[in-house]
């Protein structure tokens, strides 16, 4: 059962990840307009997902084990164009592709660059998400921001939130069950 139900939850966020862009580059494309979208949070999401993308790579990780990153490196590349089109300036756009391109090689120069940048990823990953909430309370409208693409993106938290969660409560209940073994030593 656990091996189905991991089956799934890969696949799933697998699936998901694979179009998790798609909804928010065709708002964008649909409004003609990039309004709401919050460019430091595609940048320091984009950031996010080139330093786990490279991680894996450096260490010969399993392809599966890490597939949507390429897959999400691409749509938030197109999303990039895309913003830098609708802002009416795409060549200012190359500075930024020249940086990912950059970093990609600059990051495994040397192996605690790397190992540093991967434990700032999730730090990284939050400030994006802290990015864009930031600019939609400043500006107090969503424009073509899509509400799907952060749902899909939700759910792939959740899958994984849900393996952390069993973990946090299954070491609870292990602790618990020691903390009560030697009490029940101490009282005999």
């Amino acid at each position: 059962m656990e091996t189905r139900l991991l089956w799934f939850c890969n696949w799933s966020v697998l699936g998901v990840c694979a179009t998790l862009k798609l909804p928010q580059i065709f708002a964008v494309l649909g409004a003609r307009s990039a309004r709401g979208i919050s460019l430091p949070s595609l940048l320091l999401e984009l950031a996010g997902f080139l330093v786990f993308l490279r991680y894996q790579c450096y260490y010969e990780y399993p392809l599966l084990t890490y597939l949507e990153y390429p897959i999400l490196v691409a749509q938030d590349l197109i999303l990039l164009l895309c913003v830098f089109h609708f802002k009416g300036d795409v060549k200012r756009a190359a500075p930024y592709i020249v940086l990912c391109v950059s970093a990609w090689f600059i990051l495994t120069l040397q192996k605690w660059i790397i190992d540093l940048a991967m434990n700032l990823c999730t730090f990284i990953s939050a400030a994006s998400k802290f990015a864009q909430l930031q600019y939609l309370w400043k500006s107090r409208d969503s424009g073509a921001v899509s509400a799907v693409t952060w749902s899909l993106a939700s759910y792939t938290c959740a899958v994984l939130t849900r393996f952390v969660a069993m973990l946090a409560l299954n070491t609870w209940v292990a602790a618990t069950i020691l903390h009560y073994q030697k009490t029940d030593v101490k009282s005999e």
